[in-house]
């Protein structure tokens, strides 16, 4: 029985929300272990190595900074030592969270300029380079995109991105958030040209919440040099030099940089190459479940699936809120809920993290017997479907 049940519960509960994720054994018994002096020299010989390690999965030779923090503490940092009050940053709102980062702009004293979408697809290139190019005086300090969009199950090409800002001739920082797509989805800091890259901890790299990281170009690290928003708990500059030796200008997260480290041992070991096939296989199976229920998926773009979770649509009529409820209540499951204007409208599969392909199947089974008994009109056989794609595709 887990620490917040209000009732017994057989078995283990399954949490496919599309995080927090699974927290693996491995992690957790690295979390159990003593806390030991943040000053001393074991901890800044262990810390160095670890914020070493961390680059590799960034896919980064530049700093990565760690805060104690949710994602939003990264969101922040990453705008606070980039930007100067006033200044203007084009932002893609491609669903729920690149809509909290424009407000978490417009609060801290910038000119967030929005391109929006339907949030059924990523951020595209064709508006932003017609935008910068548009841009003569060159006032957009940053563009800002979500890599991977937990409200909708959408990807942005990053790649795609940093060709539109180039080919446009433009100054602006690349920002990009990848919280839910580090670890899962593929990702390179460098080789995509992104000047500053947010991460979360409790995603793709299976640890609980508590953990936030900007990876920072040099040319972001040299726009630090004169921005002017104020920033004290989030400037890199003492980081980076406490960093430098191992150590934290402040007390850090000791306990979650132990599972930080086993969870990043644990994704090398298995190699970055195969974590994102073994995504992509289990993003495909889910798709082919729900396109054999008939029922339609959030995001509209192919190209722009996500490999991390699946939004589903529910048909004008049915409460996805009620189906989440009833899952939850009936077979001990969580799944995403919909968030702003996809309220009650989708729920979301969480298929990322320490996962394999019989909690894939123990998902998707939990969500096909869920849909009969709410009376969602389907057509039964979607575990099917996706079993037998997995099967045939090892």
């Amino acid at each position: 029985m887990s620490y917040f049940e209000t009732r017994r519960r057989p078995g283990r509960h399954f949490l496919q929300i599309p995080g927090p994720s699974n927290t693996p054994d491995r992690v957790l018994r690295a979390m159990d272990n003593p806390t030991m002096d943040h000053r001393g020299p074991d901890f800044g010989q262990r810390a160095g190595r670890l914020l070493e390690k961390l680059r590799l999965v960034f896919r980064t030779r530049r700093p990565v900074v760690v805060y104690p923090a949710s994602g939003t503490g990264a969101w922040e940092a990453a705008l606070v030592n980039t930007c100067s009050p006033g200044d203007r940053v084009l932002m893609v709102e491609t669903g729920w969270f690149a809509h909290l980062w424009r407000e978490l702009a417009g609060r801290l004293g910038l000119e967030p300029e929005i391109i929006a979408t339907d949030w059924r697809r990523g951020a595209e290139p064709g508006p932003l380079e017609e935008r910068l190019r548009a841009d003569k005086g060159h006032a957009i300090k940053a563009v800002c995109v979500v890599h991977s969009e937990t409200s909708t199950g959408c990807i942005t090409p990053i790649a795609e991105i940093r060709r539109a800002i180039d080919a446009a001739g433009h100054p602006a920082l690349l920002l990009v958030d990848t919280i839910s797509g580090l670890g899962s989805a593929d990702y390179r800091h460098d080789e995509w040209g992104v000047d500053v890259t947010v991460a979360g901890s409790q995603k793709g790299l299976m640890l609980p919440p508590g953990l936030s990281f900007n990876a920072i170009s040099e040319k972001a690290l040299k726009a630090s040099e004169t921005a002017r928003l104020p920033r004290s708990y989030w400037d890199w500059r003492p980081m980076l030099a406490a960093n430098a030796q191992g150590f934290f200008p402040s007390t850090p997260a000791t306990n979650l940089l132990y599972a930080l480290d086993a969870a990043v041992d644990m994704l090398l070991e298995e190699g970055l190459d195969a974590v994102f096939a073994r995504h992509h296989r289990h993003g495909e199976a889910a798709r082919r479940a729900v396109r054999h229920w008939g029922l339609e998926i959030q995001c509209a773009v192919p190209a722009h699936e996500s490999p991390v979770l699946t939004a589903v649509r529910l048909p004008e009529g049915h409460s996805a809120d009620s189906l989440r409820a009833l899952i939850l209540d009936r077979f001990n499951m969580s799944l995403g809920a919909g968030l702003g204007r996809l309220a009650d409208r989708v729920f979301r599969i969480g298929h990322l993290g320490d996962f394999g392909d019989l909690q894939l199947v123990g998902t998707l089974g939990g969500v096909e017997m869920g849909l009969a008994l709410a009376g969602v009109p389907h057509r039964p056989g979607g575990v099917q479907a996706a079993m037998a794609y997995l099967a045939g595709n090892a």
